[in-house]
């Protein structure tokens, strides 16, 4: 028998990294992936970058939602990624 995740388990979430580059990700286990990041296992992108600290984050009922969700941010501006967390922080 598996365990299934529950709803909302999924998360997009954006981190930004020591050189203030911005790195957009999903996962079911936020503070498990930001320690990954933090010791320079979970991306080639941040394995240089560190320390990364999280400063968005937006919950999802599966990863396909959150997956189509991560490709719409991808697409976005620097300044479209940063009003976006500045809304979000408010």
């Amino acid at each position: 028998m598996t365990d299934k995740k529950s709803a909302a388990e999924w998360c997009l979430y954006i981190v930004e990294c020591a050189d203030s580059k911005l790195y957009t990700g999903i996962t079911n286990n936020l503070e498990q992936r930001l320690a990954r990041h933090n010791d320079g296992t979970a991306s080639r992108f941040t394995r240089g970058r560190t320390p990364v600290n999280l400063v968005y984050r937006e919950p999802h009922p599966d990863r396909s939602s959150a997956s189509r969700r991560e490709l719409l941010i991808k697409k976005l501006s620097r300044c479209e990624k940063l009003a976006m967390i500045s809304r979000y922080s408010e």
